[in-house]
């Protein structure tokens, strides 16, 4: 007994200086240290509570989350939920099994501040935000610490993604914005509302207050300030990019990439909106970025909706480089996931058409209005535009009047009337105009567009040789408003071409001339700068105006005309030749260019032969025969020595009378024959 006593002596004095050792190492912050002595403890005592808890709790600080949540789950029976439930929740928090995380929370007999905390994120995390709203604004009024400034910062975080993603204008929540954080999330909330003017002077604030606040610290360095700066660059790009600035866009988004920040999430983001600016050019820089997209944990740093978007525009990229495999297999996924989503089946449509299967576009779209009858509308207005681009325009137009909710505004009767015009169906156009009367008139008489439809269906009718139609429109606009004097006078206009007496009898309705004057200074108008310009450019002057005219041109100086130059080997004793100004092809001593030296030589033809120019090739007939026209500049000469031989048919003296031997080209080498 007294072994026994001893024994355990010595194990509670050795379980008390490993528990002082975990003491110290907890307040040092070695937690690594401390979990040495904590599997000391339970190697005494392995079911110890105190102990077990701690050593889940220096696993957690040591970024060890499985180890932690497997000792928590072996040792369930030991560790209840009212004990371990916050550490349970965050280790599950921290692997992304929010849901899981969710459900330790809410199976917590107790509430502690921790735990509402935690669950504020997680409702986050699940983008559940009008409950994670009410939780932050649950802490804030009924917590007094040093974290009150981290949560108003993720209560305005909470705001911001309501504007942003639910489009849910953000209440003002009274909170100064004090930190570059308040003042990040305030922009992201402007954002939202598509204030992108007052969101950049909100980020440039953030900009400023981020600079002053790290710059307060020595150990911080200027690489560190510009990491911390990049999501506040990356929003600005954004703003640029909506605002239409997509090269001042596209600058900023490769200074953010070079500088590799460790936020994947904000890499992802960039990438993506890089793609959307190339669209279909530069697609091999998209290719580039797209990896960027697929980094490991990305899916769990962005919204579902930022997810989705990168997924399209992935699919839109495939299409583009035409991998029909992939573009297909990526939009088939997308659909899957968001069956009543628009942009997986227009994107189907799209590769269809680009691989010329225009009538199994239009089918896939079809079938999708029809399960989906919310977006018929977006469905058939692209199977209009298919219809039209195969020339198929009255099918486009049935389609288009299918559409109820469109078929009486304004831009729908437009663009169905022009369509029938072209296919020049007057009847359908003027059908399309009476159905839009008729329904303004049974849903909204007072509307102005009822009477501008009325307008627009008269001057049609007109325009299409449809006078009484017409008559019978304006005769409505003008019981309307009787004062409305245009559509008088186009009511008189029209009965002139039907029936005259009538026109009569309505133009006594016209006011008179005097209450129509318009009180025009005629004397000014015509003697202003226009009415003198146009008067001058009209007509010819006459009378006082063309004296007046023509002494203004004598007061003029007249310019001198320069003297014409004459040729360098010019001759005044010499008569000019006459045909001097035709072209040389039409001059009749014009004998054509000789090409080569022996052009003139015999040898062309057979040997013997005689050709029918050989009596020009006689020197003795050329001696006595006259040339054909002087040359230019010597017509007196020529004429005075008539039978003098012209020096380009004389013969140089001492000229030899046979050819010049060929010199033999010599043989190189010696050795072959070739």
């Amino acid at each position: 007994m007294a072994a026994a006593a001893k024994a355990a002596t010595a194990a509670a004095a050795a379980a008390a200086a490993l528990w002082s050792e975990v003491n110290r190492c907890g307040q040092n912050g070695d937690f690594a240290r401390a979990l040495k002595s904590v599997n000391k403890i339970l190697q005494i005592s392995k079911d110890d509570v105190t102990a077990l808890h701690c050593k889940v709790v220096c696993l957690i600080q040591n970024g060890s989350f499985k180890e932690a949540l497997s000792v928590i789950n072996t040792h369930s029976k030991v560790l209840s939920s009212d004990v371990i439930a916050f550490e349970k929740a965050y280790c599950e928090y921290r692997l992304n099994r929010i849901e899981n995380a969710l459900k330790t929370i809410q199976s917590a007999s107790q509430q502690t501040d921790k735990l509402k905390e935690l669950y504020g994120q997680v409702l986050y995390r699940l983008e559940r935000y009008d409950d994670c709203l009410v939780a932050y604004r649950d802490l804030i009024r009924n917590s007094q610490d040093e974290y009150e400034e981290e949560r108003k910062t993720n209560l305005s975080a909470v705001v911001a993604a309501q504007s942003t993603w639910e489009r849910v204008m953000p209440e003002d929540l009274g909170l100064r914005e004090t930190t570059y954080e308040l003042c990040y999330n305030s922009a992201c909330a402007l954002i939202g509302q598509g204030k992108l003017n007052e969101a950049m002077k909100k980020l440039r604030k953030a900009e400023e207050l981020c600079r002053q606040s790290l710059s307060e610290d020595t150990d911080v360095t200027e690489e560190d300030i510009e990491a911390e700066l990049a999501i506040i660059h990356g929003q600005m790009a954004y703003i640029m990019q909506l605002q239409g600035r997509t090269e001042d866009a596209l600058q900023l988004y490769n200074q953010i990439i070079k500088l590799k920040p460790t936020d994947v999430g904000l890499l992802a983001v960039i990438a993506n909106n890089i793609i959307t600016i190339n669209k279909d050019q530069n697609v091999f820089d998209s290719k580039k970025k797209v990896k960027l997209t697929n980094a490991e944990g990305v899916e769990h740093k962005l919204s579902k909706k930022q997810l989705q978007a990168i997924e399209f525009n992935k699919a839109l990229l495939a299409m583009y480089t035409n991998q029909a495999d992939q573009c297909r297999k990526l939009s088939a996924s997308l659909q899957s996931q968001s069956p009543e989503h628009l942009l997986p089946v227009l994107i189907q449509a799209a590769q269809l058409c680009r691989e010329k299967q225009h009538a199994k576009a239009i089918g896939l779209l079809q079938d999708f209005a029809e399960q989906h009858p919310a977006n018929a509308a977006e469905i058939k207005l692209t199977m209009a535009q298919l219809k039209i681009a195969q020339g198929s325009v009255t099918k486009a137009c049935m389609i288009l009047r299918s559409i109820e909710e469109l078929q009486h505004k304004p831009g729908m009767v437009s663009a169905l009337v022009t369509m029938y015009s072209h296919e020049e169906d007057i009847d359908s156009a003027i059908e399309v105009f009476t159905q839009a009367i008729q329904w303004y008139q049974q849903f909204q008489p007072e509307s102005p567009v009822h009477l501008s439809l009325i307008r627009e269906a008269a001057n049609f009718k007109l325009k299409h040789g449809r006078k009484k139609e017409a008559i019978s429109d304006l005769e409505e606009l003008w019981k309307q408003n009787p004062k409305d004097v245009h559509t008088l006078a186009q009511l008189i206009s029209a009965y002139s071409l039907v029936d005259p007496e009538k026109a009569k009898v309505l133009s006594k309705h016209l006011p008179s001339s005097d209450t129509m004057s318009l009180k025009v200074d005629v004397d000014a108008l015509e003697n202003s700068h226009g009415a003198t310009y146009v008067r001058k450019k009209a007509g010819k002057l006459t009378g006082d105006n063309q004296q007046k005219e023509q002494g203004q041109g004598e007061v003029k100086k007249k310019k001198k005309k320069k003297k014409g130059k004459l040729p360098k080997n010019y001759d005044p004793k010499v008569t000019p030749d006459p045909e001097r100004w035709l072209p040389m092809r039409e001059r009749s001593y014009y004998r054509g260019r000789k090409k080569g030296k022996k052009k003139d030589q015999v040898g062309k033809g057979t040997q013997g032969s005689t050709t029918a120019g050989s009596s020009e090739l006689d020197a003795s007939r050329t001696a006595s025969s006259p040339p054909t026209s002087p040359r230019p500049g010597s017509a007196a000469a020529v004429s005075a020595a008539s039978n003098v031989i012209p020096p380009r048919h004389q013969k140089p003296a001492g000229a030899p009378a046979t050819k010049k031997k060929q010199q033999q080209k010599k043989k190189k080498g010696g050795k072959s024959g070739w």
